[in-house]
């Protein structure tokens, strides 16, 4: 066991894999001198310019140029910088890359880790502070993670290189300075969540950052005499509905919060499935359908914090018995 930061330990994950893997290469804007949170900090002078590769300003050329590697056999990790900008790549991420092994009968393979960082990023505005996660796990062909600790991104980036499958990996842009301790022996499973803290009054489902407002949220509720469970989902598509499912089952109420737009975030699908399933009460809990503000009073407008998902968890609380 180690203790390291968020991006410290993604670093060292990609060097493990880089090390055991000759095909796994890089490439993005600024990879070369570590990227713009130090992510890849020495990763070229230990592999050389051929394995970790600085590119052009241009999102669709990179993502390209990736799905071409993966389907002549490399690993590549395509660095989008922000998940912003990855817009700009949309086709090849959706049309070609997530789509390539069903159109030609499973004769190509796109091995691919994209990652996209997430999130409201500090007096960043409208363009560089979104959580779109929801959009990629409506694509048919990908995988897509969200982890919200060092371990998880330690573990589940080597998971997701392992995959064989485009993963669309969402790291939170304000997440990369937060230290825990890694274990390079733990393995992660992707689509497997991790029940952060046991209770029997109702469940709670998160990722991401907003994770840590979770868990402020399930103290200030313990302290009510409402035990909360805390679930984090960490991959998106596929997500762990086993897991949901039976906490949902036991608690009879889910409260889902997320960054993301409230709007269809994903949320939603998480919501449907436990009612359908368990029948349980559900509320979901995420920011307006409105852009993120560079002035801090805009900007706390898009934020969930545990103060809303205290009186969020309350409310739900307060309509009935439970079913």
């Amino acid at each position: 066991m180690a203790l390291m930061t968020y991006a410290q330990a993604a670093q060292l994950a990609l060097q493990h894999e880089m090390e055991a893997d000759a095909n796994v290469v890089v490439l993005g804007e600024d990879v070369g001198r570590g990227g713009i949170f130090g992510q890849y900090r020495g990763l070229q002078e230990r592999f050389g310019t051929q394995r970790v590769i600085d590119t052009p300003i241009s999102e669709a050329a990179i993502l390209g140029a990736g799905v071409g590697m993966a389907l002549a056999g490399l690993r590549p990790v395509i660095e989008m910088r922000v998940v912003d900008f990855a817009l700009c790549a949309m086709d090849e991420i959706a049309n070609q890359g997530a789509k390539n092994r069903f159109m030609f009968g499973g004769q190509g393979r796109v091995p691919m880790v994209v990652r996209m960082p997430i999130g409201i990023w500090d007096a960043s505005a409208a363009q560089h502070s979104q959580s779109l996660e929801s959009w990629f796990a409506h694509l048919p062909g990908l995988v897509v993670v969200c982890p919200a600790t060092p371990q998880d991104n330690y573990s589940m980036l080597r998971a997701a290189l392992a995959s064989g499958d485009p993963v669309v990996y969402m790291e939170h842009k304000t997440l990369w300075g937060l230290q825990g301790e890694v274990d390079p022996a733990q393995p992660a499973e992707l689509g497997r969540a991790r029940i952060v803290r046991p209770g029997a009054d109702l469940t709670i489902v998160s990722w991401s950052r907003q994770l840590q407002a979770c868990t402020q949220a399930c103290e200030a509720l313990a302290a009510e005499g409402v035990q909360a469970e805390l679930i984090d989902l960490r991959s998106i598509w596929p997500w762990d509905r086993e897991a949901v499912l039976a906490s949902c089952a036991r608690t009879g109420r889910l409260l889902v919060v997320h960054e993301a737009v409230q709007a269809a975030g994903f949320g939603a699908e998480i919501a449907a499935t436990a009612a359908e399933a368990t029948g349980c009460r559900v509320r979901r809990l995420g920011a307006p359908r409105i852009p993120v503000g560079y002035a801090p009073v805009l900007e706390a407008q898009s934020r969930v914090d545990a103060d809303a998902i205290v009186a969020a968890a309350r409310a739900l609380r307060g309509q009935g018995e439970r079913p």
